[in-house]
């Protein structure tokens, strides 16, 4: 094991652990950690430890998959018998996630770990009812992992105290800043001692970890396991990249899909909730495919994650909502069917694969869409030594684009018809309280509307006509006026109904009017088809978004 130490104040730092045995941890703990199969701290864990131990406060900097989650939790239970408080006055650890996916794999580890130490741990996220989760809070829990979103909506309603909480983890630091969460982790911060030990765990060390890190933490010590100034890819993931016409991304597709072994775990990665589900649904009969994105109901997103790892669905279609945290056993291989919106999004994505010491693969689709960031990744691939295709050097030494005139182009909605830019309210998700940018219209019927438009007529005046229902691939304004001619100008009667009246019977259930086109706009602003970066995970928690 190689480690990169930086120490803030010049404090004197423990060696690290080398094996489970050196760590002291109690019997039962240790019993928990070799029924799981593991047989070594991983370097984050051996050197976070000791100085978690203690009570120290820690900044940790290390690679997706590192054990991170099990570098707090460990010493977070450890914390807990020293401390012995009384979980119906509130927590004493406490944990905050950017999403919803990591929050809940966070507390299954600290259920699993946990159990023979009798430790409680429950779960606060938003997009399921407050309800279960209030009623864990009043039994009491030693442990709470929450989304920033719905823990301050639980402290405003004063069902929770957080007086007790001695032991508080910022998890994925940088993705819960880069997603506006810098406003509820200080408030939440405000209702916690100030006398307490607190932990942040990052895969990146932008300026604004930095600045918070050195607003919440007291002496910190900083472990860094690498170049934290470098961004750098998992040397165990074999890369491809792919230079490809958007045409004919889909064939090259079902050629990887098909070459792997039957059963391979497979995640497939879009930008746009809208082509996500429409690859899904694809790929569904031939490979076993099922969507995830942030228009998904909890209890849908759970059943597609529980499916896919039992290997039950085993390609998974997904966006930037499935790119960090989600650990997942025996990932094979990562498909970027649309490049992300930078390098430091594509190495977390390829991270899904190649964890805990196992080897992956990930096929990167590329085009001229995506040229301006040709340079970045040939820099990332030269650094994990891996090939870089001749065209990606070409459309690096020009600046960009592949040299000739480009001769496929984004539609009105994106990159091959659907990836693009976010959506109309600025961002991918579905709105929700204080997203700005928006209508900031929350009723079911909008947003029931726009799940309509969006799978049936598309986002724009692009729509595909073997998909429009029937009855509406002509134009409105004609159809009008076709209409007053035969009318001869009278009012609508029950067979002659205006079409801008038009009604169906909505997929979700009720009478839905779509028609009007100012409606339907003002509908279909909040919800698929614009990029899913993850934003629309908390959406009933008020989250504060970067303008």
């Amino acid at each position: 094991m190689t480690f990169l130490l930086l120490i803030f104040q010049g404090d004197e730092v423990p060696p690290p652990f080398m094996s489970f045995d050196a760590t002291g941890f109690p019997p039962e703990l240790l019993r928990e950690v070799h029924n799981a199969g593991f047989s070594s701290p991983t370097p984050i864990q051996a050197q976070s430890w000791p100085i978690a131990l203690q009570s120290r406060d820690i900044v940790a900097i290390a690679k997706t998959g590192s054990g991170k989650t099990l570098g707090y939790l460990l010493p977070g239970f450890i914390h807990l018998k020293r401390c012995r408080n009384d979980p119906r006055l509130g927590p004493t650890v406490l944990v905050l996630s950017p999403t919803r996916e990591l929050a809940t794999q966070i507390q299954d580890e600290a259920v699993k770990f946990g159990k023979s130490s009798r430790i409680s741990c429950t779960c606060l996220y938003g997009g399921a009812p407050k309800g279960p989760q209030l009623k864990d809070i009043d039994r009491g829990v030693d442990i709470v992992v929450a989304t920033p979103g719905r823990l301050n909506d639980i402290l405003e309603m004063r069902r929770i105290s957080l007086n007790q909480v001695s032991y508080l983890v910022l998890d994925e630091a940088d993705r819960m800043l880069d997603m506006g969460f810098e406003p509820q982790i200080r408030k939440i911060v405000k209702e916690v001692p100030a006398r307490r030990q607190t932990l942040m765990y990052t895969a990146t060390w932008p300026r604004e970890v930095r600045k918070i890190a050195a607003d919440l933490l007291v002496n910190p010590v900083q472990v860094n396991i690498g170049n934290v100034d470098e961004l750098a890819a998992n040397k165990a993931i074999t890369q491809h990249i792919e230079v490809l016409a958007p045409m004919d991304k889909h064939r090259r597709l079902e050629q990887i899909l098909r070459s792997q072994e039957p059963g391979s775990k497979i995640i497939v990665f879009c930008s746009t909730k809208k082509m996500c589900d429409q690859l899904a649904r694809n790929l569904t009969r031939q490979f076993g495919a099922a969507a995830i994105h942030g228009d998904k109901s909890q209890s849908e997103r759970d059943y597609v994650l529980n499916q896919f790892r039992a290997g039950r669905s085993p390609v998974l279609v997904a966006t930037d909502v499935a790119a960090r945290g989600l650990d997942i056993k025996d990932i094979r291989v990562v498909v970027n069917y649309d490049f992300p919106t930078g390098v430091e999004d594509y190495v977390h994505r390829i991270g899904r694969t190649g964890r805990a010491g196992a080897t992956g693969v990930a096929y990167t689709f590329f085009g001229d869409q995506d040229s301006r960031y040709a340079s970045d990744l040939i820099k990332l691939l030269e650094g994990a030594k891996q090939q870089v295709p001749r065209e990606l050097r070409d459309m690096a030494s020009r600046g960009g684009g592949m040299g000739r005139p480009r001769r496929w182009a984004p539609t009105s909605s994106g990159r091959d018809g659907g990836r693009g830019g976010r959506n109309d309210s600025g961002y991918g998700g579905r709105g929700g309280r204080g997203f700005s940018g928006s209508s900031n219209r929350g009723d079911h019927d909008s947003r029931d509307r726009a799940r309509y438009n969006d799978g049936y007529r598309g986002r724009s005046s692009s729509r595909s006509p073997d998909r429009a229902p029937s009855g509406r691939g002509r134009s409105p304004v004609r159809s009008f006026h076709q209409a007053m001619m035969e009318r001869g100008r009278s009012s609508p009667t029950p067979q002659h109904k205006s079409p801008f009246r038009e009604r169906s019977r909505s997929p979700l259930g009720g009478r839905r009017n779509f028609g009007n086109s100012f409606d339907d706009q003002l509908g279909s602003r909040r919800l698929s088809g614009g990029r899913d970066d993850g934003y629309g995970d908390e959406e009933e928690e008020g989250m504060i978004r970067p303008e």
